[in-house]
C-alpha cells in the first residue's frame, strides 16, 4: 500500500510543528531561519503533490492511491485517503500558492511591522513568538485543506473541514492587515468572529446531517463512513434514501459547503474577513480555503444524494446567478481595494456553482477549471493589490493615481491580474468560465445568458480599478511609491506564467478532471442534452 497521500499531508503539519517549537524570532536572525524552515517544507509538500497529480492514471481507477488504517472501529470509522483527478488537482493548487503566499507575507508578521500591537494580536501572539505562529497557521491551514482533497471517509473529512477554521480564525484576528487605521484591531477581530460563527454554523448542521446519514446507513446493515462504499450501495439500490431523508441530508450538507463557499446569501463574512486580514491571509480564504466548499459538492452532494442534487438544481442556479450579479454590482461600487477584489469572488464562486449544477460535461469541467483558474488569477490580484496597499498604507482606491508612471512593472503585474480576472480570451480563466457558460445554456438556456451579464460587470469594475489607481495624474503619496523588489516579482511571475499558460494549454488539466467528471454525472444518472440539429429535408437520397 502506497503512503505517498498520507506523506504528502503529514509533511506539512509536521512542519507546522516543527515551526512552531523553534526558538522564538527575537531577532533578525531567527525570524529568518523560521521562515525559512516553514518556506522548505512547503515547498516540499509541493513536489510530493505534484508526485500525486503525475502518478494519477486519468485512465485508471476512480479513487487512486488509495489508504486506510482503522481509527474509530466501534463506528466504523477509519482514516481513508484516496485521491481523484479532481482532489489532486486542487490539492496541487493549494501546494503551489503556500510557498507564494509565504514569500509574499515574508515581513507581516514581524514584531516591529506597523499594526503588530494592540488589541486582539497583541494579546494573541506577542514579541517573537509572532513569526512562529503565523508561519506554523499557514502550514496548519495547509495540511488541513490538503487532507480534506484526498479523504475518502465522510466523518474524516468533516473534521478536517472543521478544524482548519482553528488556524484561519487566528492568522484573520492576530495578524491583520497594517493599512487598517486606529480600529484596525477591533476590526479584525470582529472578522475573525464572524468568519468562525457562520462557518462553525454550518459545520454543526452538517454533522446532524453526517450522523443522520450514519444512522440510516447502519439500519441498512452499512455501518461505514466510507465514501466509496456509501455511493455505490446508493447507485446499485441497496443502500435505500428515501426522499424525504435525502433531501434533508443533502440541505445539511450542502448548507455548510455553502457558507465556506461562499453562495448568496450565505456570503457576508467574506468581504470582513478578506478586508482586515493581511493580502496573504486573504489569498489563503478565498484561493484555497473556500474551493473545499466547491470541492465537496462535487465529491459528497452529488456523490451521496444524486436525486436530491437533481432537485434542488434549479434552486441552486438561481442562487448562484444572483451571485453572480450581486456580487459583480458591489464590486463595482466599492472604495476599499481588497473588499472589491472579495466581492469579485463572490461573483466568481457563483460561476463555480452554476457550473456545478448545470450537471453537463462542460460545466463541471468548467466549474473545477475555474477552482484553479479563479486560484491563480485572483492569488496574482490580491497579493499585487497588498503590495500596493503596503507601500502607500491605504487601502482606499482615491488614494492612488498614476502608479504606472513611478512603479510600471507593478502596475503591469496589476494589469495582468486586472485583465485574467474579467476573464480576457488567452488568460486561464477565459477557458474555466467559457466552459461553465456553455455548459450551463445547454441545459438552462435563461440563465446561461442572464449569467453573460456578470462578464460585462467583470470587466467594469477591474478596468475601472485599474484605471484610478494606475492611470492620471501622480498623487502626491504615490510620488516615491518603489517597484516590485526580487522576492515580489518571484511571488508574481510563477502566477503570471501559470495564468498564461493554462489560458492557451489547458489540456493537462483537463486530462485530468475529465474522467473524474463523467464519474460524478454517472452517479447523477446526468448525460448532456443532445445539441439541436437543424431538420434536414431530403429528396432522392440528397440533401436538399
Amino acid at each position: 500500500m502506497s503512503v505517498l497521500l498520507t506523506t504528502t499531508c503529514a509533511v506539512p503539519a509536521a512542519g507546522a510543528v516543527l515551526t512552531a517549537a523553534l526558538p522564538a524570532g527575537s531577532n533578525e536572525a531567527r525570524r529568518r531561519t523560521i521562515k525559512t524552515v516553514a518556506l522548505a517544507v512547503s515547498g516540499l509538500t509541493l513536489v510530493l503533490a505534484a508526485l500525486v497529480a503525475l502518478r494519477f492514471d486519468p485512465h485508471g481507477a476512480r479513487f487512486q492511491l488509495t489508504e486506510s488504517y482503522s481509527w474509530i472501529r466501534s463506528f466504523g470509522i477509519t482514516f481513508s485517503l484516496g485521491v481523484d483527478g479532481i482532489g489532486a488537482v486542487l490539492a496541487l493548487l493549494t501546494a503551489v500558492l503556500v510557498p507564494v503566499v509565504m514569500l509574499a507575507s515574508w515581513h507581516d508578521a514581524d514584531p516591529a511591522a506597523p499594526g503588530s500591537g494592540g488589541g486582539f494580536e497583541a494579546a494573541t501572539f506577542e514579541g517573537g513568538r509572532r513569526t512562529q505562529a503565523f508561519f506554523a497557521l499557514i502550514l496548519a491551514v495547509e495540511a488541513m485543506v490538503v487532507v480534506s482533497f484526498y479523504a475518502t471517509d465522510v466523518f474524516l473529512f468533516y473534521v478536517f473541514f472543521e478544524a482548519m477554521l482553528i488556524p484561519m480564525y487566528f492568522l484573520i484576528g492576530g495578524f491583520g492587515d497594517r493599512a487598517g487605521g486606529p480600529e484596525s484591531a477591533r476590526q479584525r477581530s470582529y472578522a475573525a468572529v464572524k468568519f468562525l460563527l457562520y462557518n462553525l454554523l454550518g459545520g454543526l448542521v452538517m454533522l446532524a446531517a453526517v450522523i443522520g446519514l450514519y444512522v440510516i446507513a447502519q439500519d441498512q446493515g452499512f455501518g461505514t463512513f466510507d465514501l466509496p462504499t456509501l455511493t455505490g450501495a446508493i447507485a446499485d439500490g441497496s443502500l435505500k434514501l428515501s426522499g424525504t431523508a435525502q433531501n434533508a441530508l443533502f440541505l445539511g450538507f450542502f448548507f455548510a459547503f455553502a457558507v465556506k463557499a461562499p453562495l448568496w446569501p450565505l456570503h457576508t463574512w467574506l468581504p470582513n474577513a478578506m478586508g482586515e486580514a493581511t493580502a496573504g491571509t486573504a489569498v489563503l480564504i478565498t484561493a484555497v480555503v473556500d474551493k473545499v466548499g466547491t470541492f465537496a459538492m462535487l465529491r459528497f452532494c452529488l456523490g451521496l444524494f444524486p436525486d436530491a442534487s437533481k432537485s434542488f438544481a434549479p434552486a441552486i442556479l438561481v442562487l448562484s446567478l444572483i451571485g453572480i450579479v450581486y456580487g459583480a454590482l458591489l464590486a463595482v461600487g466599492q472604495k476599499d481595494i481588497k473588499r472589491l477584489v472579495a466581492y469579485a469572488s463572490i461573483s466568481h464562486f457563483g460561476f463555480i456553482i452554476m457550473g456545478i449544477f448545470a450537471m453537463t460535461s462542460q460545466g463541471q469541467s468548467g466549474a473545477t477549471l475555474y477552482m484553479v483558474n479563479h486560484g491563480l488569477s485572483t492569488a496574482a490580484w490580491m497579493l499585487v493589490a497588498g503590495f500596493l496597499i503596503s507601500r502607500r498604507g491605504s487601502r482606499l482606491i482615491a488614494d492612488y493615481g498614476g502608479v504606472q508612471k513611478v512603479a510600471p512593472v507593478l502596475a503591469g503585474t496589476f494589469l495582468i491580474g486586472s485583465l485574467a480576472t474579467l476573464s480576457l480570451p488567452g488568460l486561464a480563466p477565459f477557458v474555466s468560465e467559457f466552459l461553465v457558460l456553455v455548459g450551463t445554456f445547454t441545459r438552462y438556456p435563461a440563465i446561461g445568458v442572464v449569467a453573460t451579464f456578470g462578464i460585462v460587470l467583470a470587466a467594469l469594475y477591474a478596468l475601472l480599478l485599474y484605471q484610478r489607481t494606475m492611470t492620471g495624474p501622480v498623487k502626491e503619496g504615490v510620488r516615491a511609491m518603489p517597484d516590485l523588489k526580487v522576492r515580489e516579482l518571484a511571488v508574481v511571475a510563477p502566477l503570471v506564467a501559470l495564468t498564461i499558460l493554462l489560458g492557451v494549454y489547458p489540456k493537462p488539466l483537463t486530462d485530468l478532471v475529465n474522467p473524474s467528471v463523467d464519474a460524478t454525472l454517472s452517479q447523477v444518472h446526468r448525460t448532456d442534452p443532445a445539441p439541436a440539429h437543424p431538420v434536414a429535408a431530403t429528396s432522392g437520397g440528397e440533401q436538399k
